[in-house]
């Protein structure tokens, strides 16, 4: 596989793509958060956030069969936290299934369950570890 230079999230449409040059290389299916409309504003709101980022670290060892950190909260959702009094939350991935409850993906992946990450089945889990490289930008759209 091409090594894609972008991933997009439409949230709407539950889809991650993996980009190269403005073109889409490749579509993936996607569950969001229990809350997923809007952007997040705090801790436990079970929204995934929108906006640019980075893809800034993977970790193979974590709680869900891979996963990649995405850089939530930025500069502007940390002040809009202040504003508001409230913790902006963080720890948001692109990840698998829950270790353990693999089996439960083909029931799983038709319902928002998250507490705001992008999860995938384990299988285009491999396919996006493989292909992203840490440090490239994700967009994540309403």
């Amino acid at each position: 596989m091409v090594r894609p230079d972008r991933v997009v999230v439409k949230k709407s449409e539950r889809k991650l793509y993996l980009m190269r040059n403005g073109k889409i290389i490749k579509s993936y299916s996607i569950v969001l958060g229990a809350h997923p409309e809007g952007h997040k504003l705090q801790k436990g709101d079970e929204r995934t956030p929108e906006g640019c980022y980075i893809l800034d670290h993977k970790n193979a060892h974590s709680s869900y069969y891979k996963s990649i950190h995405i850089s939530y909260p930025n500069r502007a959702d940390r002040e809009r936290a202040r504003k508001a009094h409230v913790n902006p939350g963080g720890a948001i991935m692109i990840h698998g299934q829950k270790n353990g409850l693999e089996w439960l993906s083909f029931i799983s992946q038709y319902f928002d369950w998250t507490d705001g990450c992008i999860a995938l089945t384990n299988k285009d889990m491999d396919e996006i570890w493989n292909a992203v490289k840490v440090g490239t930008t994700i967009e994540i759209l309403p």
